[in-house]
């Protein structure tokens, strides 16, 4: 059998359960992937109409989202969505500081190797980082190893079976230097703006803690 093609996976314009991915060999990222069971299912179903009407000239078109239209899905998901993950829906596990003390290991564990890692945080139901792949290394393989160690890790732990992440993750593809600046000041303001603490250095699971 022929190796499926998946250079789309580096760079171009996919889907994956629902949620559009635009990718460029070389870029950077901001990410954000959260628990099972953080957003009720009448706030993802309208969710998803307002990232539909973002989307639908681009799909009915065949082409990649501008760079307009990425940064409108880029704020809806961060106005809104993380609105109600901050509130703390659903099984806040990454809240337990031995979990996310996993998680965070995890996300540095090969950073400079597989990617560069510019900013993370892991919030009690969520987890945001801004990376730039490493040559050999895409984006879903990254997310892949990250969320596959940790929900293995943390089940054990918790003495759980089952799902621990929400199977599809959100990317943003980082345009300019003024962008990646605003992904990471988003990122490790996170625990700032909802309110878990009074400085982004005391949060204790980011990238600018003092006491990790």
């Amino acid at each position: 059998m022929a190796e499926r093609d998946q250079s789309h996976l580096i760079a171009g314009f996919h889907h994956r359960d629902h949620l559009p991915h635009l990718k460029r060999e070389g870029g950077s990222y901001f990410v954000t992937f959260r628990l099972a069971g953080t957003l009720p299912r009448e706030v993802i179903l309208r969710f998803k109409q307002e990232r539909e009407l973002i989307m639908a000239h681009a799909l009915a078109a065949k082409r990649p989202l501008t760079w307009q239209e990425q940064q409108d899905l880029y704020d809806w998901y961060t106005t809104r969505v993380d609105q109600y993950l901050d509130a703390g829906h659903g099984n806040c596990w990454l809240r337990k500081p031995e979990i996310a003390k996993l998680m965070a290991g995890a996300l540095c564990f090969h950073a400079g190797q597989r990617f560069d890692l510019l900013a993370w945080v892991v919030m009690p139901n969520h987890v945001h980082a801004v990376l730039r792949p490493l040559p050999g290394w895409t984006l879903s393989k990254i997310l892949q190893s990250w969320k596959g160690f940790v929900a293995r890790e943390a089940n054990k732990l918790l003495k759980r079976r089952g799902v621990f992440w929400q199977k599809e993750f959100y990317n943003h593809l980082i345009r300019n230097d003024e962008d990646l600046y605003r992904c990471c000041n988003y990122t490790t303001m996170n625990p700032v703006n909802a309110r878990l603490c009074e400085r982004p250095e005391d949060w204790p699971w980011s990238s600018l803690s003092r006491r990790r």
